[in-house]
């Protein structure tokens, strides 16, 4: 073949090369080499009168030293692939590097200072999967879109202080593409406190919702193909996250890495937020994001940072994993006392599988990092023990979220059936998975909870104990309410505003209490809006007596 026809090809190539693979042009990712060595076989290929039959890689080698390219440059090629990784990112010589990646591990005195009190309106009780599925339900209701679009990945996320999972709606297949390609129209949101609460947006402050540049796009309008042509090449990008701010406008938000530890050691360092409708790019740092976006750090470079941190304790020989820990099973987005978002995660000794020895929260934005060192049940023990109360009911337990239920570290999940629903609600103490409390409803969960670690005595930290209140009044009002075969009662008394609730197996006095009676009553001082009550004593009925 002609040298201009050759290098014209060449060039193609190139441009090819870079338009479909895009390879990320910066040291210590492989594109840049990897396309050398591409280009390099496709030179010897179109100077070669004969095309040999390459069949085993000796062969591509002895074919790759044929070529008319300098021979330094495929050295310097086959260094950089090999022995530059080595001798730069092995944890035989690097191990304090990644061990530090995390950066300063605080130690906390108590994880329950961490976490704010939740009053019970606000507990998650939608995890991703339901979510999936009331997304589809409220998609399959409109037979016209739904033929046209499908649900993308949802997104746990706060919108003006409401836990929301939040979806994109992408294109079905590339013909679906070539008839929407002013963008597929809108999200779902799903609130993640209330399965009730399900929304098709559509149209935000009378602007229609129009998501051109995503993942199920073509062309120009793939998502990351876009963002490589508007000059993001020589960055690592990673985590494409759909998050709207707290006016619902939608955003893809990227998260900007590089390479801390020669070929390894992934570690943020800003995000790129992109219109999803005009294209517009906008780079952030990781201390001057905006405020609605929950997290910068992506859950895979937190899960192994940690892990490194928990394996190079004592350096890279440590054939006996003497003081090694690791993560338990996943890790999970919660919020603190502070409103910011962390990523929650057990830590426990290689080897342990049911227990803790401590907790870690790593901020979403920041990294900062910060180890509780309180024993206590693995997510998978919450799991099983919370699933061990209703055996016979052969439900299974949504993957637990930690919360401050009276100052008591508490695993909160649901129970579901096989077609993934909600039937049931499990509390279960962070420091003993034995106390375990389980209802119908949240409300039947928390009291079923609150009795259990009342009677646990000594079981529970003395630090944790929630102060109890002891309340002497009047009662105002007073209604019975049967569920699921217990009595409860929901009553008010003079000087409070607040509704109390009991069953009559606190007391069986309860039953026969009426208006005006003087009562005394126990319970926890929490920000509980329905106050649930540890003990009751009706004073009228004890003077008649």
């Amino acid at each position: 073949m002609k040298k201009p026809a050759v290098i014209l090809l060449m060039i193609l190539a190139i441009l090819a090369i870079l338009y479909s693979q895009m390879p990320v042009i910066a040291y210590g990712f492989p594109g840049l080499p990897l396309m050398i060595a591409a280009l390099a076989m496709l030179w010897i290929l179109l100077n070669l009168k004969v095309v040999p039959q390459v069949q085993n890689q000796q062969q591509a080698f002895r074919l790759l030293m044929m070529s008319p390219v300098p021979k330094w440059i495929l050295a310097g090629v086959i260094l950089y692939m090999t022995a530059l990784p080595l001798a730069t990112s092995w944890s035989l010589f690097r191990w304090d590097d990644y061990r530090q990646l995390i950066g300063k591990v605080e130690t906390g005195e108590n994880l329950s200072n961490h976490m704010a009190p939740i009053s019970i309106d606000k507990i998650r009780v939608v995890d991703e999967s339901l979510a999936e599925l009331l997304g589809d339900k409220v998609l399959g209701a409109q037979p016209a879109l739904g033929s046209q679009v499908r649900l993308g990945r949802f997104v746990i996320q706060k919108v003006r202080n409401e836990l929301y999972w939040v979806a994109p709606l992408l294109h079905s297949g590339f013909f679906k593409w070539t008839k929407n390609m002013d963008g597929s129209p809108g999200y779902v949101m799903v609130n993640a406190c209330n399965e009730r609460d399900v929304k098709l947006v559509q149209e935000v402050n009378g602007h229609k919702v129009r998501i051109k540049y995503q993942p199920e796009a073509y062309f120009g309008d793939f998502l990351e193909r876009h963002l490589y042509l508007s000059g993001y090449w020589n960055t690592g990008l990673t985590d494409f996250s759909f998050e709207i701010d707290d006016d619902g406008n939608p955003f893809w938000v990227v998260t900007k890495y590089s390479k801390q530890i020669g070929f390894y050691g992934d570690d943020a360092n800003g995000v790129v937020v992109i219109n999803p409708e005009t294209g517009q790019c906008t780079d952030y740092g990781i201390s001057n994001a905006p405020a609605w976006i929950d997290r910068i750090q992506p859950e895979a470079f937190v899960s192994e940072q940690l892990n490194d941190w928990g394996n190079f304790v004592k350096g890279f020989w440590n054939f006996s994993n003497e003081n090694k820990l690791k993560t338990t099973q996943g890790l999970s987005l919660v919020y603190g006392e502070d409103n910011r978002a962390y990523w929650y995660t057990g830590l426990t000794s290689v080897g342990s599988d049911e227990a803790t020895v401590g907790f870690a929260l790593v901020d979403t934005r920041t990294k900062k990092a910060v180890w509780y060192k309180q024993s206590g049940a693995t997510e998978h023990a919450a799991q099983n023990s919370a699933m061990g109360k209703v055996q016979e009911k052969r439900y299974f337990a949504s993957l637990p979220i930690p919360y401050n239920i009276n100052n008591i570290p508490t695993y909160m999940m649901t129970l579901k059936d096989n077609g993934g629903l909600v039937k049931m609600f499990a509390m279960v103490a962070i420091e003993d998975y034995t106390i375990v409390g389980v209802g119908n409803t949240l409300v039947e969960t928390l009291m079923a909870y609150k009795n259990a670690y009342n009677m646990a005595g000594n079981k529970i930290n003395p630090k944790n104990a929630t102060q109890k209140v002891v309340l002497k009044s009047v009662v105002n009002r007073i209604h019975p309410d049967i569920k699921n075969g217990n009595s409860f009662y929901y009553f008010t008394v003079e000087g409070m505003n607040n509704i109390f609730i009991g069953s009559s197996q606190i007391s069986n006095e309860m039953p026969v209490t009426m208006v005006g009676d003087s009562i005394s009553i126990s319970f926890d001082n929490d920000t509980s809006g329905l106050i649930d009550i540890s003990a009751f004593k009706n004073i009228s009925l004890t003077h008649k007596k």
